[in-house]
């Protein structure tokens, strides 16, 4: 079983909101997820997001791979680095 972290759309046409979750990767996009990290709302100027870093960094050191815009959205919250800190140790 393969694990992802991805973007599980919300929000009404037209106005998108994305809550960031771990989720089976054959699981459909808004479909069972296996637990949520946090939020994203691009619709604010700049996008607002909120990440919990712990949970995030145990999923990723259990194997759990970021979709490309999950991980830009890590990488600006400073959140692969305590990652590849947390490797390390």
């Amino acid at each position: 079983m393969s694990v992802k972290i991805r973007l599980k759309r919300m929000g009404a046409k037209k106005k998108p909101f994305y809550r960031i979750v771990v989720a089976d990767s054959r699981s459909p996009r808004d479909g069972k997820f296996i637990e949520e990290l946090g939020y994203y709302n691009p619709l604010k100027e700049p996008g607002e997001v909120k990440i919990n870093d712990e949970k995030t960094v145990e999923w990723l050191l259990n194997g759990a791979q970021p979709t490309e815009t999950v991980r830009v959205l890590l990488k600006k919250n400073n959140i692969l680095e305590k990652f590849e800190e947390a490797k390390k140790a």
